[in-house]
């Protein structure tokens, strides 16, 4: 039985000292509160991602353990118990990372055609508005003549507008690489400051509209770590 002390950790407090099999634990926990099939679910989909990003790495931690925070950030620090959300957040870098490996083509096949078997295999295993919301927060394919950043941002703010539940797991995202900036290496922290910091404007101008579906005490959590981020950022490329 998981140790019930890591409830009242902070996220990247568990991975310092337990690392992934702390957050592992911690996803447990919140999942108790769960009816069991909405944890079957949950499970599969963190089975789901364990496979596809088992040998991916983050600089200095397994991938897996970016995930299992955002979904954990949403669980507790949001109140979501939308399990169609949670899904997608625990496998909202899938598409983007694993498309052929996920919708069982070939490496080379064309990225619109990977994109789309991958989706397709979302919604098989799951359902249609999983593969939507991951959609939602998966980036394009880019065009190498503009600056990839401004694309990523430019993106971002497209895909959120019209997509409140998108919001939720690209702010849980954000938050991880924001706040936690700073629990990297020097060199990734000025990469991540550098892209993330233009768009902490947009994400804090969404969060604020009424169609988010958060209550009050999540959007003006969110928006105490948008500024934490913020510093960060500052601290980082303003030195």
């Amino acid at each position: 039985m998981a140790p019930r002390m890591l409830l009242s950790m902070p996220l990247h407090a568990i991975t310092e000292v337990y690392g992934e099999a702390g957050l592992r634990d911690r996803f447990a926990l919140e999942l108790e509160s769960f009816p069991a099939d909405e944890r079957k679910k949950l499970t599969e989909a963190l089975d789901l991602a364990s496979d596809l990003h088992a040998a991916d790495r983050r600089v200095r931690e397994p991938y897996l353990n970016h995930l299992l925070r955002v979904v954990i950030r949403i669980i507790r620090y949001y109140g979501v118990r939308d399990i169609d959300v949670l899904v997608a957040a625990l496998l909202h870098d899938a598409v983007e990372d694993h498309p052929a490996e996920l919708g069982g083509v070939e490496p080379d096949a064309p990225w619109a055609v990977r994109n789309g078997a991958a989706l397709a295999e979302l919604s098989r295993r799951f359902n249609p508005r999983v593969a939507e919301l991951v959609q939602s927060v998966t980036n394009p394919e880019y065009d190498p003549r503009r600056d990839k950043h401004e694309q990523y941002r430019t993106h971002v703010a497209e895909n959120l507008e019209n997509d409140p539940w998108a919001r939720v797991i690209k702010i849980s995202d954000f938050t991880d690489n924001g706040v936690g900036v700073i629990h990297t290496t020097l060199d990734k922290a000025y990469r991540s400051a550098t892209k993330y910091r233009p768009l902490v404007p947009k994400l804090r101008e969404l969060i604020g509209r009424p169609d988010t579906p958060l209550s009050t005490q999540a959007k003006e959590h969110i928006l105490d770590q948008l500024d934490l981020a913020e510093e960060r950022f500052a601290a980082i490329l303003d030195d």
